[in-house]
């Protein structure tokens, strides 16, 4: 019998919807190809060992190697979000509160009050909007560095470009928290400055960043492998991905709980200890930059596949109509081998037609994550509540001289607790038992655990009600203690179930993001997933005019009801996804013969009706 890799070379291309040009001898040809796909073991060109398909349904998937150049990069993004929320952290408090009375002038409290640190007074309503506005166009600004690094830049060069922004950022932030410009009154100023620099900076980073980890992992496809105790195993991307996007998501939080360290200093010291603490650790970035610059895996941009991307969306249009929009097949109208089976070849309405069918694969894939991220925005406020709502919160409860803004590094400490024990224990159990927790199960269970801790704040902010010595009134109250006989640490339950939703959801949401772009497209498509949370701060913007008292119960109900039904809903919506094989990338771009993602179903049954090709690497 031939071998799987000559059989499938020595085959012509075969495309579902074009058996009237197919060779009489088709079903001949595919069963048999199909048949030693099955059983039979085939060697890339690598001399790679690929599974067969009962090797594919019995063996345990594990990790492959990870290259030390993911880890340094880990350690990146650990310095970059370690500045970014050292600094964010104590932006509430800097524009909600005024200098504390009897303070040192620096924003600090004085000991043994019940005071919380602030410089310019500007109160809920406002310190709200400017963190929205903060998180909004950060969260924005990827979009245009995912752009920027596909088609003109690189990934590493953009990041640079960020890195030297947010510079910029952190001396201006530290300038404008110095004690005599606040006292002058003129902290204002230099603060706007100092966050819409900072937002620029962050945005260039953050959407190219997570797609460079990924880049590392050079594995093409499925591998079996024999480990040292006689178990043979199958070398998965996807668990590589997975491995890598909690580890990098780890790091995130880890650099999240430096927010402990500037929480204090903004109420022991001052803001300017606060911005300036940040900016230290910010110095670590070039130089581990410079560090690993000629050992990365980096791919020049080959420009955007993004005009392609339309010019496939508005053909489906153009032949199919509006209303069958979102239909399964919908976007198959655009595919050139049913174009030429019509006779429609080279043009179609005077557009090229300059796109392969796994093309227009990649545009499928790109969409369902893309659709899949408009879930994300009501999912966002769930997880932390609406603009600082819940930081405000705080200040209404006991502090017993702790800062009301600390426990927000509960959630950082939450998730760095929770990835390992989800990447060495909790995952690798369930691939052991051959349970199959697919990135829609994992979204799904992040969403609803999130809704859990808004209803759990809503519970807060009702006792705090009950209890406070001003009643509904309790923001701001200067009765007695002015706070609630309730201790800061009853939140401690909504930061911490926040924390675990997002190492399902978020984590997630970064290994789709990548998994199902076209490789000219993966900043950009990542991009998409950030832009969610800019989303959501919209939304919260207009949210903020309701969030005063007496009613600030609701903003936590509203979003926890709609974050339960939204929950339902996205799974029956999109679980079929779960049953999809994971792909480094496209194929017919610059990744060269990367894998297909593929149907797990098809390929369990040997449906006759996925595509053949020659060389394909599985």
């Amino acid at each position: 019998m031939a071998t799987t890799t000559d059989a499938l070379t020595s085959a012509p291309v075969y495309q579902t919807g074009l058996l009237a040009n197919a060779p009489d001898n088709l079903d001949a040809k595919i069963s048999s190809e199909i048949h030693a796909f099955d059983h039979e073991p085939s060697l890339d060109e690598d001399g790679l060992l690929r599974p067969t398909e009962e090797e594919r349904t019995t063996l345990r998937r594990i990790s492959g190697s990870i290259p030390w150049t993911a880890y340094m990069i880990c350690l990146i993004e650990f310095a970059e979000r370690a500045s970014y929320y050292g600094c964010q952290f104590v932006f509430s408090n800097f524009v909600q509160f005024p200098l504390p009375k009897g303070g040192n002038g620096a924003g600090a409290t004085p000991k043994g009050t019940q005071l919380t640190p602030g410089a310019l007074g500007k109160g809920l309503t406002v310190s709200s909007a400017l963190g929205l506005l903060f998180k909004f166009l950060a969260y924005t600004v990827p979009v245009f560095g995912g752009w920027l690094a596909d088609t003109k830049l690189g990934r590493f060069k953009t990041i640079c470009i960020g890195v030297v922004v947010f510079g910029v950022a952190h001396l201006v932030l530290v300038l404008g928290a110095l004690p005599s410009v606040l006292q002058a009154g003129h902290g204002m100023a230099p603060f706007v400055i100092g966050i819409l620099i900072l937002a620029l900076g962050a945005g260039l980073f953050k959407s190219n960043v997570s797609p460079m980890l990924l880049d590392q992992d050079t594995q093409k496809g499925l591998i079996v492998k024999t480990l040292p105790d006689g178990e043979k195993v199958i070398l998965d991307p996807e668990v590589t991905a997975q491995r890598l996007a909690l580890a990098f998501y780890g790091m995130v939080n880890v650099g999240a709980f430096f927010g402990l360290a500037t929480t204090y200093s903004e109420k022991r010291v001052g803001f300017w200890l606060a911005y300036g603490l940040p900016m230290v650790l910010y110095l670590l970035l070039p130089v581990l930059l410079w560090a690993i610059n000629k050992r990365l895996v980096k791919y020049p941009p080959q420009g955007s596949d993004l005009g392609k991307f339309f010019r496939v969306i508005g053909t489906s249009l153009r032949r199919n109509g509006l209303k069958k929009f979102g239909r399964k097949g919908y976007l198959d109208a655009a595919k050139p081998s049913i174009l030429a089976a019509e006779g429609i070849t080279g043009e179609h309405n005077g557009k090229p037609v300059d796109w392969d069918d796994n093309f227009v694969e990649d545009v499928k894939r790109s969409l369902e994550a893309c659709t899949i991220f408009l879930f994300f925005p009501i999912y966002i406020l769930n997880d932390g509540g609406i603009g600082n709502i819940t930081t405000s919160q705080g200040s209404a409860m006991m502090t017993n001289d702790a800062p009301n803004d600390i426990l927000n590094n509960f959630n950082a400490l939450t998730v760095i607790v929770t990835i390992p024990i989800l990447s060495y224990g909790v995952y690798p159990l369930l691939r052991r038992h051959k349970i199959h927790f697919g990135p829609i199960k994992r979204i799904t269970f992040g969403f609803l655990i999130a809704a859990v801790s808004s209803a759990i704040g809503a519970i807060t902010q009702w006792r705090i009600y009950e209890t406070s010595p001003c009643g509904y009134y309790a923001t701001g109250c200067e009765i007695g203690t002015g706070v609630a006989p309730l201790s800061i640490w009853w939140q401690l339950p909504q930061w911490m179930i926040g924390g675990i939703s997002e190492c399902f959801c978020n984590v997630t949401a970064l290994e789709l993001a990548y998994s199902r772009a076209p490789a000219n497209m993966k900043g950009l498509v990542t991009s998409m997933y950030l832009f969610a949370t800019a989303l959501s701060a919209a939304i919260a913007q207009a949210c903020t005019p309701s969030l005063v008292d007496p009613y600030l119960i609701w903003p936590y109900v509203a979003p926890a009801v709609l974050g339960t039904l939204m929950a339902i809903w996205f799974y029956f919506l999109y679980r079929h996804l779960d049953d999809d094989e994971y792909v480094r990338g496209g194929v017919g771009d610059t990744l060269d013969e990367e894998p297909r993602l593929e149907p797990r179903e098809s390929i369990r049954t040997g449906d006759a009706t996925q595509e053949v090709r020659p060389n394909e690497k599985v």
